[in-house]
């Protein structure tokens, strides 16, 4: 029970203080699991870091579940994945509450102005680097330009694009 707590314990302090994403986490998490608690070798948390990143889903959600099931389990399987998402959960549940309270203060307005510019940026470059290593040719540049176009100009829900692609790619195949 104390091992669960202090799992539980190591991977909230993770999730609710590292800053940058998941792959931030990953030394955090290797330095606590490996060397300071000496509950898996290295090259065993490099093979779980493997099958994470082989995985669908957020890296850090994805190690946290290969590690908790490699130390304790499916209890621990359950306790490490609650550890990683329920301090973000919080977060954003709290930001919720109050944001209507809060929308139309200037600072907030502010910080939203100077956030969304960052953010595109953000997003633009590693979908600026991927379109460069698109090796569909000009079939895959016209459907990613065509998607954004649709989602971006006409406001059409992305999952109805990804379905139209996922149908598309069958009935090509």
């Amino acid at each position: 029970m104390i091992k669960y707590l202090k799992l539980f314990g190591i991977f909230f302090k993770i999730g609710a203080f590292t800053l940058g994403g998941g792959y931030a986490m990953l030394p955090l998490i290797q330095n606590e699991i490996v060397e300071k608690n000496n509950w898996i070798k290295e090259d065993e948390f490099l093979e779980l870091l493997a099958m994470a990143q082989s995985a669908p889903g957020p890296i850090a959600v994805n190690v946290a579940v290969f590690v908790g099931y490699k130390i304790g389990g499916l209890p621990g399987t359950i306790i490490t994945s609650l550890g990683t998402v329920l301090p973000s959960f919080l977060i954003i549940l709290l930001i919720a509450m109050y944001f209507k309270d809060i929308r139309s203060n200037s600072y907030v307005e502010g910080f939203f102005k100077g956030v969304k510019p960052a953010l595109a940026a953000l997003i633009a470059v590693p979908a600026i680097k991927m379109a460069k290593k698109n090796k569909s040719g000009a079939v895959g540049t016209i459907v990613s330009l065509l998607s954004l176009y649709l989602v971006a100009v006409l406001n059409i829900s992305p999952v109805w694009i990804i379905l139209a692609a996922a149908i598309g790619a069958i009935l090509i195949k």
